[in-house]
């Protein structure tokens, strides 16, 4: 995620020795640090356009790291973040390679998701984290958990149904909003984050109301958290029932 600083020395082994480097990352400043370390590295940016479908951009993207694979180069595709992580071209490219006999395999990486944790104080085991693409929950039936913190990733385009826009509005944030007013008051607060790309900046913390989300300056990097709404609730009935295990489990020793 960061300039430089969240690359593993596995990967960049993997980034040197490559035949072939191709990069698409977040930041123009994170490409040009690729470039440094590789001169030849091919830029996949210029396959996004707007009005372009983003799965015809993932296609070719996709066939274009291929093309080189099958002519027996050694290929590295890097991608910002965890390359497995709300990125579709990574899992494809491997995928595509394997199903063609083909050796292909993915290095880990720190995610926003990562950064979120470690700036925002999160323990996700606490009370418990539930992730969400925004248009997906829009678009079908999910059951949230208020008593759980719940993160909500690319609300920039949320309701996006074409594939093609980098961004919607505030009407379609408004749908958003009211969906998950049904599980949260409209004054609970929910924080606007964003991972810091560059060493120099900080990370974006805001802290909104769940009913200034629509005229928020919501981006395509930002991401939703919602603190839990409600205590968790007891399970009694399974309590009672490891109790008497319990009390099985001392009788039989």
């Amino acid at each position: 995620m960061m300039l430089g600083a969240h690359v593993s020395p596995r990967s960049r082994s993997h980034i040197e020795q490559a035949d072939v480097v191709f990069v698409l990352v977040s930041d123009p400043l994170v490409e040009l640090w690729v470039q440094d370390m590789r001169p030849d590295a091919r830029s996949l940016q210029p396959y996004y356009l707007e009005g372009k479908s983003r799965l015809a951009s993932y296609g070719e993207m996709v066939e274009a790291m291929l093309v080189e694979v099958r002519q027996g180069q050694r290929v590295c595709g890097v991608f910002y973040g965890h390359p497995g992580v709300f990125a579709l071209v990574p899992h494809k490219a491997i995928q595509r390679a394997r199903d063609e006999g083909l050796a292909a395999h993915m290095e880990p990486g720190i995610s926003a998701e990562d950064c979120l944790y470690a700036d925002l104080g999160i323990d996700p085991g606490k009370y418990g984290c539930q992730h969400y693409e925004a248009s997906q929950l829009m678009f079908y039936r999910r059951r949230i958990d208020p008593s759980a913190y719940l993160v909500v990733w690319q609300v920039g385009m949320a309701g996006d149904r074409s594939l093609a826009r980098f961004s919607t509005g505030p009407a379609y944030r408004q749908l958003l909003v009211e969906l998950l007013g049904r599980d949260y008051p409209m004054d609970h607060p929910v924080i606007a984050y964003e991972a810091a790309t560059l060493p120099i900046t900080a990370p974006r913390m805001d802290e909104l109301r769940l009913s200034e989300l629509v005229e928020a300056d919501l981006r395509l990097q930002t991401t939703l958290v919602f603190p839990p709404a409600v205590p968790m609730q007891r399970n009694q009935e399974m309590l009672d029932r490891l109790s008497e295990l319990d009390r099985l489990t001392r009788t039989a020793a």
